[in-house]
């Protein structure tokens, strides 16, 4: 605590200092401070070296002259924050979670791929070679394209048609990274919208055609009861493999849902599914609290950036940061198997829930069979009014 006290506010402090000023201010500033306090997530350099190197903070996005001037007074004076409340608790800076990177240099190498993005087709602004183009600058392996489904109408989620019209793109952005030598491959995926009882809105036939499925709640995401049995429904859904960004927290504005988390991972470990790290910087969903739960579970991790534009892929060192502190074993992290083994993992997990679902089918068969077995039964024991054994006479 002396350290901290000793130096001047960090660029997660700032955001915070910041998210407190846009409560006391008029309109017209509370928006330029919470603007400001939810780019100090993405600032590149820390707040307090450009003032000691004698830099102008208007360097950093969203700072102008007036809130360069708060800031300057803040560093200046080393004034320090109370502990954020939950709606904005836990979220890593770019520039902490680099720090944290550096310390162990070997765990960003473990890295081949990226499992959550949008482009154009629905609500990102980049096409799908333009992702794959930034995946390869990267060094990926793999990306996966998760565009919205179509029960996701506001982020102009896609149909089973624009599906299957999407998957001709792909395939040839994957032609050419063959044809150009490019180690990339590009996987067919969607971000299937989950209602709140766990069922999805895409038809299996079209699930079954694409490569990976994530599932994701966005609606419903302000219930202050328990919504345990809601996760255990989604995690129960057969034609998923990752449950998206669990909670459904957004910073300073939704602290997600309630659940009995231990419940929930387990059986995620049980199905052998993962829970995602999804590393918006305004989501940063599992957070590091969560995760040290899922790691006591066994859990398998799923990073993905939830990228709308390439640039974006850079918020992966969110997750990364993350999973690192909280001591996610390397191996129990999908996005660091290769490829092969990645579709083994998922292979894996569609002929389990194949056959969940047949010895589900057969069960209830079977107790269809019982229950008019026993009607039968019943049947058969009743006592037939003598009127009605009587042979009718011939006349």
């Amino acid at each position: 605590m002396q350290a901290r006290i000793d130096l001047p506010p960090s660029n997660a402090e700032i955001a915070e200092l910041l998210s407190r000023e846009a409560n006391k201010a008029s309109y017209v500033l509370q928006r330029a401070y919470r603007r400001a306090a939810r780019s100090a997530f993405l600032w590149e350099v820390e707040g307090r070296d450009l003032v000691a190197e004698k830099r102008p903070l208007t360097e950093l996005a969203h700072i102008g002259p007036f809130l360069q001037k708060q800031i300057r007074q803040w560093i200046r004076r080393k004034q320090h924050p109370p502990r954020p409340p939950p709606l904005r608790k836990e979220f890593l800076t770019l520039t902490e979670s680099r720090v944290r990177l550096a310390k162990v240099a070997s765990w960003g190498t473990r890295l081949r791929g990226d499992l959550q993005m949008h482009t154009n087709w629905s609500d990102g602004s980049g096409d799908i070679r333009a992702m794959a183009d930034a995946a390869v600058a990267r060094g990926y392996e793999f990306i996966a394209i998760t565009d919205h489904s179509k029960g996701l109408s506001i982020a102009n989620g896609i149909n089973e048609a624009k599906l299957k019209r999407q998957s001709a793109e792909i395939e040839a952005v994957n032609s050419e990274m063959r044809t150009s030598a490019k180690s990339l491959s590009v996987l067919h995926s969607i971000e299937m919208n989950l209602n709140p009882l766990g069922e999805g809105d895409m038809e299996p036939a079209a699930l079954r055609s694409l490569d990976i499925v994530l599932g994701s709640f966005h609606s419903a995401l302000r219930r202050k009861d328990d919504q345990t049995e809601r996760y255990l429904a989604a995690l129960g859904n057969p034609h998923i493999q990752i449950l998206g960004h669990p909670r459904g927290r957004i910073y300073n504005y939704r602290s997600g849902l309630r659940a009995d988390w231990e419940t929930v991972f387990r059986e995620a470990t049980r199905l052998d599914k993962a829970v995602e790290i999804d590393a918006y910087p305004d989501r940063q969903d599992l957070n590091i609290s969560l995760l040290k739960i899922a790691k006591r579970c066994g859990t398998r991790i799923s990073m993905g950036t939830d990228a709308h534009h390439p640039w974006q892929l850079e918020f992966i060192d969110l997750a990364l940061a993350a999973a690192l502190a909280a001591k996610i074993p390397p191996e129990r992290i999908v996005n660091f198997m290769p490829l092969k083994e990645l579709r083994a993992w998922i292979d894996k997990v569609r002929v389990a829930e194949a056959r969940r679902t047949r010895t589900n089918r057969n069960d209830k068969c079977s107790a269809r069979s019982a229950h008019s077995c026993r009607n039968v039964a019943k049947l058969t024991r009743t006592r037939i009014p003598s009127h009605l054994r009587q042979r009718p006479s011939a006349n």
